[in-house]
């Protein structure tokens, strides 16, 4: 699902624009879910309509933590640079 909703070329797109994912120097703590899987549940609930709290299990994150990295990426102006790459 996430290959689909996420294609290579999309892929190499975001990863020119996406910020690098935090270092935790203490360590521990439960491992970040990859950037491509959150990315395809925020296409999933762009494109559905869903909530976030619909999210499908398949993708990994839940709900929230896609809402939480889409505020994250909306702050950091991701979007808005990867919508100049498209075009």
């Amino acid at each position: 699902m996430t290959v689909r909703l996420v294609p290579d070329g999309l892929w190499e797109l975001f990863q020119r624009v996406a910020p690098e994912a935090p270092v935790r120097p203490q360590g521990g703590g439960r491992r970040r879910h990859g950037d491509r899987e959150v990315l395809a549940a925020i296409i999933f609930v762009a494109t559905t309509g869903c909530t976030w709290s619909q999210v499908p299990p398949v993708f990994g994150p839940s709900g929230a933590t896609a809402h939480r990295r889409f505020a994250e990426w909306s702050r950091l102006r991701v979007w808005a640079k990867l919508y100049r790459l498209v075009l």
